[in-house]
């Protein structure tokens, strides 16, 4: 990964408002939002579907633009950190070519970049040997399990050494079991790794688990109700969840997403 300035933030999004123009009215889908994450910080954003969550990490990888406010990423424009790829982004399907090996999956934005044929190979063996791919290189998407394609999606993203990484509900579509596997893989791989991750999530058990730092975000339009710290040791395995630490936690975040039903403006 690449060393910026550590005392410049991650993300710095100030007064941030985003309203959508719609053939019928206005759609305000984020209002007057505040956020400040710090490099290599693991932050979750949870709320009820519809809130922004998508909208907000959207905007941080200019896929959209805000109507109001400012924001940073790595101390650039949005439009900056995107045309010197400064993040990797991880949607909710893994997206892999059928026709691609594994490792021509991983390495199709390095072909792009233009990147030398060995590099692209070296950094596709690094990046499966980190997600636990060692050996399916050379199978096709079609050839894995669900849980095993998320991992190339992510590994892919790793692939470009981004200094973020953006996460869009990467295992909603995952049954519990996988689910559980993939969370504790990717606790591991953020510490060895240290990239700023930004998750998005409808689940309290994995929001709690994994990030330093859980964003509750309000019924649309998204305000940033609460940010709840985590202090769970860095080590942590899912025996934790059974823990009077985590239970806390998983409370004050229910109570707050509560509360957010009730928000009135």
């Amino acid at each position: 990964m690449t060393a910026p300035d550590a005392r410049t933030a991650a993300i710095d999004i100030r007064k941030l408002s985003l309203t959508y123009h719609t053939a019928d009215a206005p759609v305000l889908a984020l209002s007057d939002v505040d956020l400040r994450v710090q490099r290599g910080e693991f932050v979750s954003f949870i709320g009820p579907s519809g809130c922004g969550k998508t909208t907000l990490m959207r905007v941080i990888a200019n896929l959209v633009e805000p109507t109001d406010g400012s924001i940073t990423v790595n101390g650039m424009s949005p439009e900056q950190a995107r045309l010197q790829r400064a993040y990797g982004y991880v949607f909710q399907a893994p997206a892999l070519y059928p026709w691609r090996t594994v490792r021509r999956n991983l390495t199709l934005p390095l072909e792009i970049m233009g990147m030398a044929k060995a590099e692209r190979r070296a950094r596709a063996e690094k990046y499966l040997a980190l997600v636990g791919l060692q050996g399916f290189e050379n199978k096709f998407p079609w050839q894995l399990s669900g849980g095993m394609q998320q991992r190339v999606s992510i590994a892919r993203a790793l692939g470009f050494e981004p200094d973020l990484l953006l996460m869009d509900e990467p295992f909603g579509a995952l049954d519990e079991i996988t689910r559980d596997h993939l969370n504790e893989h990717l606790l591991r791989l953020w510490e060895r790794t240290r990239v700023t991750v930004i998750f998005v999530t409808h689940s309290i058990s994995e929001a709690v688990f994994l990030s330093n730092r859980i964003v509750v975000m309000s019924p649309r339009p998204g305000r940033i109700l609460e940010v709840i710290d985590s202090d769970l040791p860095p080590d942590r395995t899912l025996d934790v969840r059974e823990t009077a630490a985590f239970l806390k936690i998983a409370h004050r975040v229910r109570v707050a997403l509560r509360a957010g039903h009730s928000y009135d403006d």
